[in-house]
């Protein structure tokens, strides 16, 4: 739901109420308000690679969701599309698959999370807008290439599934109305199946299974995903592992709500503080954590700020990675698994699942695995302080982890040792007026051919998550942003490209003379990578876009590598 004064801090909420009630008493309107207001979230647009056929779209789903919160998901059977079974069904042949999610709301409405799963595991979750009277139409497209295995499987039955809970009553007016369609492009070229080569371990999972709550589990009510409502709650599955396993990764989706929508800006001692972990363990031993990057909701801070410009991540909220292959000697002995979550210092309400990526050996019925060495401290290392200034007092809030682990799987591709690795650091200073913190998350997987000597595989990953805001003078400001740079190499390094992507939102709200409020949102983004580059800059005033331009032109060096480019978008001053 919205952000409301019970999820901020008592002294913010006397500054800046964030209801939806006060945005609709402010005089300013979206222009021509009978019509929906188009609401959108700064991302690239997809493209196919190169020798690529297509594109095949299949509606999925078309569904009203009115009044849905003690109501199960709404469901669709779901088989592979045509044009993929005439390509012969497999997943090599898909080069692209693009799930999008359309939707329209007319009447007055607060933001609501949603999750669409294919056969239980999550596809995509997103937060719908907060509309004004007039309504607002936006959409989301995501890349869901990785799921191509999943995508063409035949088994039977398989089942769409989604969830948006949401409530219409006398005020609250809007029902939402949704389409969720699925993009394919595929290969002209088919490889010939069933033989893999080597570097599928960098491409998509040959299986994926989902570790989600079931449909029959209470509540009746809800989503696939599973509710944490403290940080002594675990939510857990039983999962097993074909025998024939070779690499394993755990992605996690995570949104939080309620008590904890705006955890981030809880001072230490109030609240349960501003820091969050989600961590994972399997049968009890810690495999890897997430931090989590603070999205804000349609409604959150202060509505104003996101109209129509939607704050980064919250459309198509990010996921994390959590590299298993160095466990799987505890988890190839056919038998069920535990896969558990929990979120340090968290309050009512978190919803977590995951999808295990399995990468599957065609060439033995069975593979071998064992630990080499661990090393994790079973929490994070957290501090908190605050100044001795009784006017001006600031609270700090920092915290570190690393995590470490090697081991090996013997499977037809030789024996090869992993070595998976986590650090990160976090960075929280809250005064009167301001919030100003860092997170910062780097993951890396090393995969090594003990005989030949030589990396299979390297994945590195950088991402930073800086959020902070000043308000003064009837000024509101909140700039935050996302950083994000992965780097692959190795014998076996065919899958996405090195890649890097850095955007930067600045969303401000101000009084106005006469009691009214303005509003501006400018917001850069840059994506460069091996297969193409991206740049966009938009400003936005009040309902308006003021200024929207973009380039897929790649400057001089910039398909070389990330990092090549180093000419600056033009600057673009708020209103």
């Amino acid at each position: 739901m919205a952000a409301s004064c019970v999820h901020l801090t008592l002294l913010f909420c006397l500054i800046i109420p964030a209801t939806i009630a006060s945005s609709q008493s402010l005089r300013k309107s979206p222009a021509g308000a009978s019509r929906p207001t188009t609401f959108f979230e700064v991302d690239r647009p997809l493209r196919p690679p190169p020798g690529s056929s297509g594109r095949c779209s299949t509606l999925l789903l078309s569904a009203s969701f009115g009044s849905t919160f003690t109501k199960p998901p709404t469901t669709a059977a779901y088989s592979p599309p045509r044009c993929l079974v005439k390509a012969g069904g497999h997943a090599s042949a898909i080069s692209l698959a693009v799930l999008e999610w359309r939707a329209v709301c007319h009447g007055t409405q607060l933001n609501r999370i949603f999750g669409v799963w294919l056969g239980r595991a999550e596809l995509l979750r997103g937060s719908t807008a907060a509309p004004p009277p007039n309504g607002i139409v936006w959409s989301v497209s995501k890349d869901v290439t990785k799921y191509a295995s999943l995508l063409a499987a035949a088994r039977k039955p398989t089942t769409l599934a989604v969830y948006l809970g949401n409530l219409v009553n006398a005020t609250l007016t809007g029902a939402y109305h949704a389409n969720v369609t699925l993009h394919l492009y595929l290969r002209r070229a088919q490889p010939s199946p069933p033989s893999a080569p080597p570097h599928t371990a960098t491409g998509p999972a040959d299986l994926i299974v989902p570790v989600s709550r079931a449909a029959s589990q209470p509540p009746n009510g809800g989503g696939l995903w599973f509710p944490i409502r403290s940080a002594a709650d675990a939510a857990s599955a039983r999962v097993a592992l074909p025998s024939n396993t070779y690499r394993a990764v755990l992605e996690l989706y995570v949104s939080f709500h309620a008590d904890d929508e705006s955890w981030y800006i809880n001072q230490p001692g109030y609240q349960n503080g501003p820091f969050r972990e989600v961590t994972v363990r399997v049968d009890g031993v810690l495999a890897g954590a997430a931090w989590p990057f603070p999205v804000i909701y349609a409604g959150g801070i202060y509505p104003l700020l996101w109209r129509p410009v939607a704050a980064i991540g919250s459309f198509n909220l990010p996921t994390y990675d959590v590299e298993l292959t160095p466990l799987l000697g505890k988890m190839l002995d056919g038998k069920p698994h535990e896969v558990a979550f929990q979120v340090t210092n968290a309050m009512d309400v978190w919803y977590v699942d995951a999808n295990l990526h399995l990468w599957l050996d065609p060439g033995s019925a069975a593979t071998a695995a064992g630990l080499v060495s661990y090393d994790a401290a079973p929490t994070a290392n957290v501090t908190s302080s605050q100044s001795g200034d009784p006017v001006d007092t600031h609270y700090d809030t920092t915290a570190t982890r690393r995590f470490s682990a090697v081991g090996w799987v013997r499977s037809s591709y030789g024996n090869i040792t992993t070595n998976a690795t986590q650090a990160f650091t976090f960075e929280n200073t809250k005064t009167f007026e301001t919030l100003d913190q860092s997170t910062v998350a780097r993951a890396g997987v090393v995969a090594t051919d003990d005989h030949a000597g030589v990396v299979c595989y390297s994945v590195q990953t950088q991402r930073s998550f800086p959020l902070g805001w000043v308000y003064e003078q009837g000024r509101l400001t909140v700039t935050h942003g996302l950083e994000e740079t992965t780097v692959a190499a190795g014998r076996w390094a065919a899958g996405p490209p090195n890649r890097s992507l850095r955007t930067t939102q600045s969303s401000v709200v101000e009084d106005e003379e006469g009691g009214g409020k303005s509003w501006g949102v400018r917001q850069t983004y840059r994506y460069e990578a091996t297969d193409g580059c991206y740049f966009r800059n938009v400003t936005s005033s009040n309902y308006s876009i003021v200024s929207d331009r973009s380039s897929e032109v790649c400057l001089k060096g910039a398909s070389a590598g990330v990092g090549a480019v180093t000419a600056a978008l033009p600057a673009v001053n708020l209103p």
